[in-house]
C-alpha cells in the first residue's frame, strides 16, 4: 500500500492511498481460500470446489467486503503512522465511474482512494503558575433560609373554599378563553386554572380584574400583552378573556413545623433548615464556580493562541448560528432591533466559535497529559440525570445512546471538562473573596468569552431548553420570566 501525501497546507491534509490490484488479488484469493471449506455447491464435494469457480460466483461480492473493509480501517491506521489526529472523520473519496469500480472489484485496476481531512495541531502546554483567580463567597443568613423556607410554606399551604369575593392571596379556580380581535388564538384557552391573586404569574392587569369576583361569576377582562413577550404574534396586542370562576378558596395559616417538613418528606423542621440552607449554598458554588471557569478560560485563551481547524470552528459557528434564529424567530426582532447587523453579528459569533473550539483543544490536551479518565460510573450517573429530565421518554433516550454514533460523547464531554477544571483548580493560585449574594449574581456580561463585544454582536443567547418551553406556552396568559443569559461559554 502506498500512502502520498498531495497536500499539506497549514492544517489541512490530502493523502492519495493506492492498493496495488496485485494485493487486493492476494487478499480476495485469501479469502477464497477460507471459504472454500465452508461453501456447498452442488455438483461438488465439501471442500472440493475449484478456486476458479469460486472466485466467478463470489470475487465480487468478496474483492466489495475488502474495500469497505480497508476504508473503515486503514485511515485509522494511517494517521497513527503519521502521528496525526484528525480533527473530524476524514472525507474519503473513491471513483464514482461505474467501469472503473468494476475493474476494482475485479482487481483488473489498483484500488486507490483519498483522505481528506484536518490535523489536531500540537498543543505544548504551559505552566498555569500565573494563573490567578478570585473565587466569590456567599455568607447565608439565616433570614435568608427562613425566606426560602416560608415560600416553601407559602407553596404548600392549603386552601379552604370560601363564599365571598376573591381578594389578593385568594386562589381563585376557573376556565378562560382567551381572543385577540375577537377570534381566540392557539394556547389561550384552559380549564379549571388555578391562580392565587398577587402572585404575579400571569401578564400584568390579568390577576387585579379577577379581584371581587366570585363563583359562578362571568366576566370578560382586557389586558395587553407586553412588547417584549415571547410570542411574537401577541406581543404588543390587546387581548380579551371570557372568564369564568368556578371556585374562591382563601389560603389557610403558613406554618413551619414538623408537619410541614413531613408533607415535604423530611422528617423535621430543623433538618428542613439544613436541607434549604445546603441547596442555598450548592446553587451560590454553581455560580461561584461558573464565575472561576470563566476566569480560568479567560487567561488560557490569551496563553494559547494557533490556528483552529475549520471543520470543527464550522460545526461549533452552526450550533451557534442555530440557536442565535431561533431566538429571533421566537422573540419576532431581527438583527437591526438588536443594534446589529447579520454580517457584524457572524464575524463575532465565528470568533467565539474559534475560541471555543481552541479551549475545547487545550482542555482535552491538559486533561490526557493529566490522566484525567471519565468513569463507567460517572457516565451511567449523566445517563441516569438525562432520563430523569425527560420521564416517560427512557425507552427512546436509552436507543437513541446506544445506537447513534458518537451520542456517548455528549455526555462525556461535559463530565471530562469539569474534571479537567477540578484538575486546574488544584494547580492555580485560587483567592476567595467573601461577596453579598446581589454582587455574586450580579449579570456579569463584561466578563466570559463573550465579553462587550458579544452583546453588540447580536440578540443575547438564552438556555434552548427554557426557550423551548417558553415558545410552547407562548400563547397563554401566564407571564413569561426572561431567561437568564449563561456566561459560562462552555469549551465543550
Amino acid at each position: 500500500m502506498q500512502v502520498i501525501e498531495t497536500l499539506a497546507e497549514g492544517l489541512k491534509r490530502e493523502l492519495k492511498v493506492v492498493i496495488p490490484a496485485k494485493d487486493m488479488q492476494a487478499r480476495m484469493n485469501e479469502r477464497l481460500a477460507e471459504a472454500k471449506d465452508k461453501i456447498r455447491i452442488n455438483g461438488f464435494r465439501p471442500g472440493k470446489v475449484p478456486v476458479s469457480h469460486l472466485k466467478k460466483m463470489y470475487g465480487k461480492s468478496i474483492m466489495a467486503e475488502l474495500v469497505n473493509e480497508i476504508v473503515r480501517d486503514q485511515p485509522t491506521s494511517i494517521l497513527s503512522e503519521r502521528g496525526e489526529k484528525s480533527a473530524t472523520q476524514p472525507d474519503i473519496k473513491m471513483t464514482e465511474d461505474e467501469a472503473e469500480a468494476d475493474k476494482i472489484l475485479a482487481a483488473e485496476v489498483d484500488f486507490e482512494f483519498t483522505l481528506s481531512y484536518e490535523v489536531i495541531p500540537p498543543i505544548e502546554i504551559q505552566s498555569t503558575s500565573g494563573i490567578k483567580v478570585t473565587r466569590e463567597v456567599v455568607e447565608i443568613a439565616d433570614e435568608e433560609v427562613n425566606e426560602q423556607i416560608l415560600k416553601i410554606a407559602e407553596s404548600a399551604r392549603s386552601y379552604e373554599e370560601k363564599k365571598g369575593k376573591a381578594a389578593d392571596g385568594d386562589r381563585v379556580t376557573m376556565d378562560y378563553l382567551g381572543k385577540v380581535d375577537g377570534v381566540p388564538f392557539d394556547g389561550g384557552k384552559d380549564e379549571d386554572a388555578q391562580l392565587v391573586l398577587g402572585s404575579g404569574r400571569f401578564i400584568p392587569g390579568f390577576e387585579e380584574q379577577l379581584v371581587g369576583l366570585k363563583a359562578g361569576d362571568e366576566k370578560v377582562i382586557t389586558v395587553t400583552f407586553p412588547a417584549e413577550y415571547p410570542a411574537a404574534n401577541l406581543a404588543g396586542k390587546e387581548a380579551t378573556f371570557d372568564i369564568t370562576v368556578k371556585e374562591v378558596a382563601a389560603p389557610g395559616a403558613v406554618e413551619i413545623n414538623d408537619e410541614l417538613a413531613s408533607k415535604l418528606g423530611i422528617e423535621s423542621a430543623d433538618r428542613l433548615k439544613e436541607v434549604v440552607r445546603g441547596q442555598i449554598e450548592s446553587q451560590y458554588s454553581s455560580v461561584a464556580r461558573q464565575k472561576v471557569k470563566r476566569q480560568i478560560l479567560d487567561q488560557l485563551d490569551a496563553v494559547y493562541q494557533f490556528e483552529t481547524p475549520g471543520r470543527l470552528v464550522d460545526a461549533e459557528f452552526d450550533n451557534i448560528w442555530r440557536q442565535i434564529n431561533t431566538d429571533l424567530a421566537q422573540s419576532g426582532k431581527t438583527f437591526e432591533d438588536e443594534d446589529t447587523t447579520e454580517e457584524k453579528a457572524r464575524e463575532e459569533y465565528r470568533k467565539l466559535a474559534e475560541r471555543r473550539v481552541r479551549l475545547g483543544l487545550v482542555l482535552s490536551e491538559i486533561g490526557e497529559k493529566a490522566g484525567i479518565q471519565v468513569s463507567d460510573e460517572e457516565m451511567q450517573r449523566a445517563l441516569y440525570e438525562q432520563l430523569r429530565q425527560f420521564p416517560g421518554q427512557e425507552k427512546e433516550i436509552l436507543d437513541f445512546f446506544r445506537k447513534t454514533p458518537g451520542a456517548s460523547a455528549s455526555l462525556r464531554a461535559p463530565l471530562f471538562e469539569e474534571k479537567v477544571v477540578d484538575h486546574l483548580l488544584s494547580e492555580i493560585d485560587v483567592t476567595d473573596k467573601k461577596v453579598t449574594k446581589e454582587e455574586l449574581l450580579a449579570d456579569d456580561e463584561a466578563e466570559g468569552a463573550e465579553k462587550a463585544d458579544e452583546k453588540k454582536a447580536a440578540p443575547k443567547k438564552k438556555a434552548a431548553k427554557a426557550e423551548a418551553a417558553e415558545g410552547e406556552e407562548a400563547a397563554a396568559p401566564k407571564k413569561k420570566a426572561a431567561s437568564k443569559k449563561k456566561a459560562d461559554d462552555s469549551a465543550e
